[in-house]
């Protein structure tokens, strides 16, 4: 029996446009080690592993006259070769030239007629090593009954496990009249289906007025010479190219301040995400009177207990926190990030860490993504979302060869040129700080005081000396400040 799109999906693809791509991606970074790790050990690794999430051999067909919701089929000409793809940087490839190329990969929308997935093996990175980008539409992974493909790719041990290759043929694709009486037949036998396809079309009217107005708004504005100010200085009018900075910090800095201040994990990284904004928007000389705070969207993971089908155990729900920028003061700014997260820890139902670091494969890929949906879903009252999610620490690998560094790319919705994604993974966290490439030309700035900001943190929490020994000169390294008016490329 074919599956129909939930009305929370057609309002995601209502979403999607050349300017605002609704997919997720994921960077990884690979060491072959003699693992024989190559773009063919990927395509048979793929092609091992995509058993277990079924939707990412389905296209979706529309019903005819919209009598009920689309419906997922599978795809007849399902080309794993299509999908997975092999690309290169010149040798050797520095880290700057594959997140260049990265960000020309995720802007660029995902084709409608087939699975709406994509994967890369990006080869030549300097050292040896080899990353797999993969991209992932938002309607493909729900954590109910889809979670991310990545999270099914890694394995524990540099042995991969020995999984039979599935003899799997797509059922047969139903016709156009096929779909029609069977839209009918379901909305007189089920309820439910009627009142799916009531609120998708819904949600795509109030998509289509959302649209026409904010159009009205800029032709008003627009004759009588005005234009309208931004809501903060990280809001705009996004395009369809996007610019990523990936930023690698030390997971113990986060545990010493953590155990110097009674604050959890999470607290500090919000804590040095705020530091980083603030440092960054004083570098472009924003004005005093729009430091005053930000509005983030941070997706928490809570125990449901009643959520049927759920694969994870947890739900995502919205969770928005205002980010005091405009504090100078380090210590106060993760006090003050830490209060805003205490009422949602005392609730009962948040989900400890390791709880999240536990779950069954690579969890962090699908909790992005689901994040992203959550903070795609909620009103459109933020400024940025921000998607934490503790990883394993311990290694991981795929096919054999060991993964270093893993970086979150997340989408951006309308109106907000920023979005950051961080991920805890063996010892590190990892920062994936996704922008417009035309509203911030100097993001990397931004990258820069991301370090800045967890350095300003750990010297207050335990004093500068202490750190001597782990070989960080600060006085050596050139400040943001410095970044910014030396300009970035």
């Amino acid at each position: 029996m074919t599956q129909r799109l939930r009305a929370s999906d057609l309002a995601l693809l209502a979403e999607e446009s050349a300017s605002t791509p609704m997919h997720n991606a994921t960077l990884e970074v690979f060491d072959p080690a003699g693992s024989g790790f190559d773009y063919r050990a990927l395509v048979e690794l793929v092609d091992r592993r995509i058993a277990f999430v079924p939707r990412y051999r389905q296209v979706l067909r529309q019903v005819p006259g919209n009598l009920a919701n689309p419906v997922w089929t599978d795809d007849p000409r399902f080309d794993l070769a299509f999908h997975v793809r092999r690309s290169a940087l010149p040798q050797p490839g520095t880290m700057d030239q594959l997140r260049d190329l990265v960000g020309r990969i995720v802007s660029r929308v995902l084709d409608p007629h087939r699975p709406l997935w994509e994967m890369y093996l990006i080869e030549g990175l300097e050292g040896g090593r080899v990353a797999v980008l993969s991209k992932s539409h938002q309607i493909l992974v729900d954590g109910v009954q889809t979670v991310d493909l990545g999270q099914v790719l890694l394995d524990t041990s540099a042995e991969p496990k020995d999984l039979e290759h599935d003899d799997w043929q797509p059922r047969p694709m139903p016709s156009q009249l096929g779909l029609a009486v069977d839209a009918v037949t379901e909305s007189v036998r089920r309820p439910r289906t009627l009142l799916a396809t009531s609120r998708g079309a819904v949600a795509r009217l109030a998509h289509n007025t959302d649209k026409a107005r904010q159009r009205a708004s800029l032709v008003a504005n627009a004759l009588a010479g005005r234009r309208p100010a931004p809501e903060s200085p990280i809001s705009g009018e996004v395009t369809g190219q996007r610019r990523l900075v990936m930023v690698r910090t030390v997971l113990e800095d986060y545990r010493t301040v953590r155990g110097a201040h009674g604050t959890s994990v999470n607290d500090v990284v919000l804590a040095t995400v705020t530091g980083a904004l603030r440092n960054w928007l004083l570098a472009r000389g924003t004005p005093s009177t729009a430091m005053r705070g930000l509005r983030a969207m941070v997706p928490m993971s809570v125990i449901d207990d009643d959520l049927e089908g759920t694969s994870l155990g947890t739900q995502v729900t919205p969770h928005q926190v205002t980010l005091p920028i405009g504090e100078a003061s380090p210590l106060v700014r993760l006090h003050q990030v830490s209060y805003a997260f205490k009422a949602h820890a005392e609730t009962g139902r948040s989900v400890a860490a390791n709880r999240l670091a536990g779950i069954a494969g690579f969890a962090p890929t699908t909790f992005h993504a689901l994040g992203s949906r959550v903070a795609a879903a909620a009103p459109r009252n933020s400024h940025l979302t921000i998607t934490n999610v503790p990883g394993p620490q311990f290694p991981l690998y795929a096919a054999g060869a060991r993964m270093l560094e893993t970086y979150p790319v997340q989408p951006l919705l309308q109106g907000q040129t920023l979005a950051i994604g961080v991920t805890s993974y063996d010892g590190a966290v990892h920062y994936g700080i996704t922008g417009d490439l035309d509203a911030l030309p100097d993001l990397p700035v931004l990258g820069q005081c991301i370090t800045e900001a967890l350095e300003e943190l750990v010297d207050n929490s335990t004093g500068a000396r202490q750190r001597a020994p782990r070989g960080r000169k600060k006085a050596a390294k050139p400040s943001a400040q410095d970044i910014s008016r030396k300009g970035t490329s």
